[in-house]
């Protein structure tokens, strides 16, 4: 008779992110986009109106 094996669970190793996602900050994708063009267009017009 052929020995059995135990197999190791599928899901050993793995994180559950829903369950951290609790406790972060959520920060829309379109907020990041927006706030880093008004920067880009800040730094842009400060380098036109302020001398060095």
């Amino acid at each position: 008779m052929a020995e059995k094996y135990s197999m190791p669970q599928t899901q050993a190793g793995l994180v559950r992110y829903f369950e951290e996602s609790k406790e972060s900050i959520k920060i829309k994708p379109m907020m990041i986009i927006g706030v880093s063009v008004a920067l880009i267009f800040i730094e842009i017009a400060l380098k036109f109106w302020v001398p060095v």
